[in-house]
């Protein structure tokens, strides 16, 4: 029998590497397939290959959020992704400062012509794919027909996905326990991680397992979103070594428990971009508005995979130790019994006063 020589299908990691690369890669849809270079990596050199790729349009998707945030959509839905048709000859630093506020701040917009329409298909999950690859939500796309993109996707030189694979990976990808050890750490010696792998090749995620607890009981729980500033550096802008530490103690007092360590740094959009939220903070903007300037939701973090660490480790009922009411809702979503919330509020300390009150007034946190 003769082997195929239908070269593989790129995995979703493959995908998001050559987006980060600024390569162009094909998204695959049913309805629209397209072409999709991130929008903040559009270079002169790479308009210039998509053009010798494909002669069809071009157009610009943003989510609804960073459309709002140009003036280039109205404010009554802050939902989905619109795509802006542009010029062939617009500038890339343009196409680069239409998803970065932080380049453009203080600059108006450039003239657009017909209105922008709801982004469908591969164009949808172009957006979709940029946030995956930790990158601003936005890209330059051009529609392919499904006979170009049936050649396209034989070249061997474009990385190629579904889109449906991209919506798929919005909830996660399957987790695979892949390594462990015993780990004393400071205030909890009898501590062991654990790292659970998706089977996408995402980023993994980390259990920190404290004494023995009993799996017939309620089990104390903390989850933690990654927080390199505050974690590593203990930066004042935030809570978020302060929580981590404080919850290692906690835990450890109370006789033995888990923390999730959850590889979701910025409330899901990634360090690059976190700082990037940092820089419109300090231009007047609140941690909720900057990220949504930025074109992220208020809080892009997804609980599924904190759920299904849990159901691993033999959790089923669990104490959260959280101020986050959105936290509670979502494990007992994903199949979690919240037996009981316990506070985990921390002193402010000049720094992030601001910070912590806007999620206490915006985001409903506990203080």
């Amino acid at each position: 029998m003769l082997e195929s020589t239908t070269p593989a299908q790129p995995s979703l990691g493959d995908v998001t590497t050559a987006l980060r690369r600024g390569a162009p890669v094909l998204i695959r849809d049913d309805e629209i397939s397209v072409l999709a270079v991130a929008a903040e990596l559009v270079s002169e050199e790479n308009l210039q290959r998509l053009r010798r790729i494909s002669q069809a349009p071009m157009r610009v998707v943003l989510t609804r959020r960073r459309a709002v945030a140009l003036g280039l959509a109205p404010r009554d839905e802050l939902c989905g992704a619109l795509t802006i048709s542009v010029s062939d000859e617009l500038p890339a630093a343009v196409i680069r400062n239409l998803a970065d506020p932080g380049a453009s701040l203080g600059a108006e917009p450039p003239g657009f012509g017909p209105k922008p329409l709801p982004a469908k298909g591969g164009a949808l999950a172009a957006v979709k794919l940029a946030k995956l690859a930790s990158l601003l939500p936005a890209a330059l796309v051009m529609r392919t027909g499904m006979s170009e993109a049936a050649l396209l996707a034989r070249r061997g030189d474009i990385a190629v996905i579904d889109a449906a694979l991209v919506h798929k990976r919005d909830a996660a990808a399957g987790l695979e326990r892949v390594a462990e050890a015993r780990v004393p750490l400071a205030d909890a010696e009898n501590a062991r991680l654990i790292a659970f792998r998706p089977r996408d090749g995402g980023l993994e995620h980390l259990a920190i397992l404290i004494g023995s607890p009993d799996p017939t009981a309620p089990v104390l729980v903390r989850l933690h979103s990654e927080c390199f500033t505050g974690d590593l550096l203990a930066s004042l802008r935030c809570d978020c070594g302060d929580q981590l530490r404080g919850g290692i103690a906690a835990i450890a007092e109370a006789g033995g428990g888990a923390l999730l360590y959850l590889a979701q740094e910025g409330r899901g959009i990634g360090l690059v971009n976190k700082l990037r939220a940092y820089r419109l903070q300090d231009a007047g903007f609140d941690t909720l508005d900057a990220n949504e300037q930025l074109g992220f939701d208020a809080d892009e973090r997804v609980y599924l995979p904190a759920a299904e660490m849990l159901r691993q480790l033999g959790f089923g009922t669990v104490r959260l130790l959280t101020n986050n009411p959105d936290k509670v809702v979502a494990l007992k979503r994903y199949g979690i019994r919240v037996a009981e919330r316990v506070p985990h509020v921390f002193p402010s300390n000049g720094h992030n006063e601001r910070y912590l009150r806007t999620k206490a007034t915006r985001s409903g946190h506990f203080l």
